[in-house]
């Protein structure tokens, strides 16, 4: 970015980007408060259903938002890391922000930010971070439109997340698993009492089925605070799921047991129809759990759904997909969406790995579908070293030839020429984030066509 950003959004990310990074959250909440405050408590302005867990917390928020707007509510739905773009982040009505309307939030919000920061030093505290402000400038955003209603999903963690200054309407739990455990905990149970920390008076509680540990942390959340609590498999199921033409067939018995006429949800993997399932569920208490969502409104949200970074088509002569997978157990929901739902003869994974994640455990869950491998840095000073990512490879998918590249285009031209050079081969892009925006900006660039 030596000659400047050119848009407003990048102007505003440029900005945002000289605060403390994302990656590393201070355990705090009462700054962002502030914050809020000063800009005129934002967050109060609408209901907000909000979404924490270890995986599947974008697909899902993605669903509920899909659902929310074909129900006729216009919508603000945050999410992050983005992919591409930063306007990604902030979606209104569908559609990421117009750059114009996110850049004059963020001149609304310069001023309670040079005060919060300002009292913040005066009390020997470090300044407001990037993700505090993020999230902030989403509520504004969301508030200036306005919407209707917000679906928020929670950055990391729960109880101390910049997020959690709304007072969710419906709190949201994905499975919960192991990733993050420096900030968060060694342990499923002690990352779930985090993530727990949504669960506010008035809440309802819609959660994932869940380990033993992590469901009684949820559980006694909501007898804390007196909220209901709907568990799937117990309070509502995925009645029915099947493989369809670019996606899935499911049908679902909601919160009040009526049973749903089938549906079609265009993604793929069972991990996905478990999502969809939970997004149901979660709209279904946000209007009103004794009665079950239209079956247009399925249909309308469901259909209309997507999910950039998962599974996503980024090019077709070779096939090449991406998925943002960067823990085992994304990578096993992964590799049983591969398996159930593509008849590929080889398949060539790129990979690259942040060095703070479970790289050795990645690897070993993508072994069952790799025929090749080709390690490549993230673009990121957190990338773990191609040579240690070479060793774990070859470690944990023995037997399989596996490749070096310095960056990823270079291990993208190179994972191309060998699929091209027999039938039934394909290249799959995984494990991380950053490496899945890298992959689909370099295919829109390069003029692929299907990213």
């Amino acid at each position: 970015m030596s000659a400047g950003p050119r848009t407003p959004a990048e102007r505003v990310y440029a900005e945002l980007l000289e605060r403390v990074g994302e990656a590393h959250p201070r355990p705090r909440i009462e700054p962002v408060r502030r914050l809020a405050e000063l800009a005129g408590s934002p967050q109060l302005s609408y209901p907000v259903i909000q979404v924490a867990g270890t995986n599947g917390k974008t697909s899902t928020s993605r669903a509920v938002e899909s659902l929310l707007r074909a129900h006729g509510l216009r919508t603000g739905l945050f999410t992050s890391p983005h992919l591409v773009d930063f306007t990604e982040r902030f979606q209104i009505g569908g559609a990421p922000i117009d750059g114009e309307v996110l850049a004059s939030a963020w001149e609304e919000l310069k001023l309670p930010l040079a005060v919060a920061d300002a009292e913040l030093e005066s009390s020997g505290q470090g300044p407001i971070t990037f993700f505090e402000a993020l999230a902030v400038l989403a509520f504004a955003a969301f508030a200036d439109a306005p919407v209707d209603a917000a679906v928020i999903e929670v950055g990391m963690g729960g109880e101390w997340d910049a997020t959690n200054i709304v007072d969710a309407r419906v709190a949201v739990f994905t499975p919960i698993g192991l990733d993050h455990t420096e900030q968060l905990g060694p342990d499923v149970q002690t990352i779930a009492r985090t993530k727990a920390g949504i669960v506010k008076p008035g809440s309802t509680v819609v959660t994932a089925a869940q380990e033993v540990d992590a469901l009684a942390e949820l559980e006694d959340a909501a007898a804390r605070h007196d909220a209901p609590i709907f568990v799937a498999g117990r309070d509502f199921r995925l009645l029915d799921d099947r493989v369809a033409v670019g996606g899935r067939q499911i049908r679902v018995a909601g919160l009040s047991g009526a049973a749903s006429e089938p549906a079609f949800v265009p993604l793929f993997g069972a991990h996905q129809a478990e999502n969809v399932a939970l997004a149901i569920a979660a709209a279904e208490a946000f209007f009103g759990a004794e009665r079950p969502l239209p079956g247009e409104v399925l249909d309308e949200g469901l259909g209309a759904l997507t999910s950039p970074g998962r599974l996503q088509l980024i090019g077709a002569d070779p096939v090449i997909y991406v998925d943002a997978a960067h823990n085992p157990h994304g990578a096993r929901a992964l590799v049983r969406a591969v398996e159930e739902s593509f008849a590929f003869e080889e398949l060539a994974l790129v990979v690259g790995v942040l060095a703070e994640k479970d790289a050795a455990g990645l690897l070993a869950a993508l072994a069952p579908i790799a025929h090749r491998v080709t390690v490549t840095p993230v673009d990121s000073p957190r990338s773990l070293g191609q040579s240690e990512l070479r060793a774990l490879a070859e470690e944990e998918i023995p037997g399989t030839p596996v490749e070096v590249a310095q960056s990823l285009p270079e291990a993208l031209e190179e994972a191309r020429a060998w699929a091209q050079r027999a039938e039934g081969r394909a290249v799959l892009v995984v494990g991380s984030v950053l490496l899945a925006g890298e992959a689909i900006a370099h295919a829109r660039s390069a003029g692929w066509g299907a990213a």
